[in-house]
């Protein structure tokens, strides 16, 4: 019956047609809809890869909103969620006519916190790391402003609002400094009033993360979201292990000692003056976080990793000193001690100070487990981004995963492999999926690692006339990758192509290093004027890069001339349809960093079962990631343009072949001669003119 259902309304003349002028039936999404709707009428798992312009959000969003279940669609970034619930829900209920309730619902730090709010403009003046000393005061006032007006609290709201602004941390909650229902704004809580939401919607819109945090935070007093849902869908499936890792163990961060300092200092004073030496006791947990981070600092250059994970195989991380790092451990534990002192008397004070009092001890239950020896069977690690993060978690997730999929009680730390499976009644509907899942026919690179070893996998072909649309090129003259010139004479490279096409290129990098370099080439060859503007990852946050690399020229529609150099984040997530991109040059193949310390210990698990670490985990990994560079390139059945991998090692090497058929079937393009007319015939299209060409 639903299968008919959906066969309807994707027919030519379906509801989808009436409503969307330009709707074109495709057999492939049609078909991955109907597995879909098979995998609901089954209660089974369905893993589905789905090739750019397949319309895989349609293909799964129509079975789930026709079937009559509840449903949770997970994402794995905060736009996919936008554009879910703002954009794709409401013209799927228009199309189909259902009187279907949805609701969008993020993690605590996308809702500015009301209590948090008030706590900072009471304390900011004269508080040492205050809003004001920060020089975020003008930032904080917007949020002010804003927030007597937002019926949401969700910060996406403010236009250019700076993600990485430091005043974020005072004004959101976290699942430590939460006071739940203890807090005295909680009726007005954003948080609390989108749970509310989700739990009475028939379609809940989240993210990847917030999904494991509800499984593993459920008795701290998170919404109990999975009980009443019988169809869980995850879309951008490809990167479900790495939010599920972020569960799974121990972890601790510099963060996270600043942020109780800084809490200990503000509600301590407004509480309990008098009662502690809080500014002291607020000292030695910034000062502490900063000897460890000082400590770890000597064991890698951190700005040329390409990974931001350093092992950690023995007593203390590697390259950094025994002595010192434990030392610097010994510090952070007296302070929290000191703390946890001056907190035992005056927790009765305040539901705030009790709270400040669970997270103190806490954080020392998870050093005394970061301190012991490695568990078998886990890797520990530190992890280097915005704060220092020691961390600790399995190798294999598949176990934990597969007990999830089974119905085992889903909460980290105690997952029963051999429990059994529930009886039909409980079954859910379990739908994986992405444009790139793997580089065979079972996407082994993702059903080995989550445990879907039995669920059905289907593979639904890109609509995309690749041969025609777009082309491969490998340049032959340039050092292999390994050789230091090979960033600089890319770069020079890059720029004569930019300069032939008049912009409309992005560079995908692999390395933060290579990233830098390569901008700063470009920006000396391409100065100020010239008619091509260079961006940066890192320049400004993610979403204005990208909507400055999308607009339009000063004065009209044609495509502006930019260049977009970027690193990890924009090799997914980037969709610029048209003329605006039309070169994608990836300087290396992705393979993972092998210094990353889940990649070594993963690599020796595979070895030690008789697997090889190169085949069975480092190829097919590049492959996946190759697939998501290449894939921004060819975003609608209009674009035209050229993808370009600077790394000979795909033609030399065996393992490229396996690497090329990863690819779209693009037409391969065999000499410098032959590219440079694909470029003219590219330029032909675009009015812009750049006088460095």
């Amino acid at each position: 019956m639903l299968k008919d259902l959906v066969a309807r309304a994707f027919a030519p003349d379906g509801p989808l047609a009436r409503v969307q002028p330009h709707f074109t039936h495709r057999a492939g999404q049609a078909a991955m809809a109907l597995a879909v709707a098979d995998a609901m009428a089954t209660r089974s798992r369905l893993v589905a890869e789905a090739g750019t312009g397949v319309g895989k959000t349609f293909a799964y969003l129509v079975p789930a909103l026709l079937s009559g279940e509840r449903v949770l669609v997970s994402t794995a970034t905060r736009a996919l969620q936008d554009q879910l619930h703002g954009r794709d829900l409401p013209m799927l209920l228009q199309a189909l006519a259902l009187p279907v309730r949805a609701a969008l619902l993020k993690g605590r730090g996308s809702y500015v916190c009301l209590h948090r709010l008030e706590q900072t403009r009471r304390g900011q003046a004269g508080q040492a790391g205050s809003a004001s000393e920060s020089g975020t005061a003008g930032t904080l006032a917007r949020i002010e402003v804003w927030a007597q007006g937002t019926c949401s609290g969700d910060l996406a709201e403010l236009p250019d609002l700076d993600e990485h602004s430091p005043v974020l941390a005072q004004v959101t909650s976290t699942r430590d400094n939460c006071l739940g229902q203890d807090c005295p704004r909680f009726d007005a809580c954003h948080v609390y009033r989108a749970r509310r939401e989700a739990l009475a919607a028939d379609v809940v819109v989240l993210n990847h993360h917030l999904f494991f945090a509800d499984l593993a935070l459920r008795d701290a007093g998170a919404a109990p979201l999975l009980p009443g849902a019988r169809v869980v869908i995850f879309d951008e499936a490809h990167r479900l292990t790495e939010a599920a890792l972020q569960f799974f163990g121990w972890h601790v961060g510099t963060g996270q000692l600043r942020d109780l300092g800084q809490d200990l200092l503000v509600l301590g004073s407004q509480r309990a003056h008098g009662l502690a030496d809080w500014p002291a006791l607020s000292d030695a947990l910034r000062q502490t976080a900063q000897q460890l981070r000082a400590v770890a600092a000597g064991c890698a250059d951190f700005a040329a990793s390409q990974s931001a994970r350093v092992p950690w195989t023995g007593a203390a991380p590697d390259g950094t000193d025994p002595a010192r790092w434990a030392d610097a451990l010994h510090s952070v534990v007296r302070a929290l001690r000191a703390a946890l002192a001056g907190l035992d008397g005056v927790t009765a004070v305040a539901p705030d100070l009790a709270h400040l009092h669970a997270r103190t001890v806490s954080l020392l239950q998870c050093l005394a487990q970061l301190s012991a020896p490695v568990e078998p069977g886990c890797a520990r690690w530190l992890d280097v981004g915005a704060q220092l993060r020691l961390a600790q978690s399995p190798l294999d997730l598949a176990p934990a995963l597969r007990a999830l999929w089974q119905g085992t009680p889903a909460r980290p730390g105690a997952w029963d492999e051999d429990a059994e499976p529930p009886g039909s009644a409980d079954a859910r509907t379990w739908v994986f999926t992405s444009a790139t899942l793997g580089d065979d026919a079972q996407l082994s690179w993702f059903t080995e690692d989550c445990g879907l070893g039995d669920a059905h996998v289907v593979k639904v072909d890109s609509p995309f006339d690749y041969a025609r649309q777009a082309a491969l090129f490998v340049p032959q003259q340039l050092p292999p990758p390994a050789d230091p010139a090979h960033t600089g004479q890319l770069a020079q490279w890059v720029g004569d192509a930019a300069a032939r096409l008049g912009g409309r290129t992005l560079v995908l990098t692999t390395s933060v290093r290579a990233l830098q370099q390569m901008a700063a080439a470009l920006r000396e060859r391409f100065a100020p004027g010239c008619g091509i503007e260079v961006l940066a990852q890192g320049q400004a946050p993610r979403r204005q890069i990208m909507e400055r690399f999308r607009a339009p020229a000063d004065g009209g529609g044609r495509p502006a001339g930019r260049v977009l150099v970027g690193s990890a984040s924009f090799w997914e997530g980037f969709d610029v349809p048209g003329d605006a991109l039309q070169l994608v040059v990836i300087d290396k193949l992705p393979f993972p960093a092998p210094g990353d310390p889940l990649v070594q210990a993963r690599g020796q698990r595979l070895e030690q079962a008789g697997r090889s670490a190169f085949w069975n985990l480092a190829v097919p990994t590049a492959a996946v990631a190759l697939k998501q560079g290449a894939g921004r390139l060819i975003r609608s059945e209009s674009d035209s343009g050229v993808l370009v991998v600077a790394d000979t090692r795909l033609l030399r090497m065996g393992y490229g072949k396996r690497l090329l058929r990863a690819l779209p079937p693009l037409r391969r393009l065999q000499s410098q001669q032959e590219f440079e007319a694909a470029l003219d015939a590219l330029t032909r299209t675009s009015t812009t003119d750049c006088p460095g060409a």
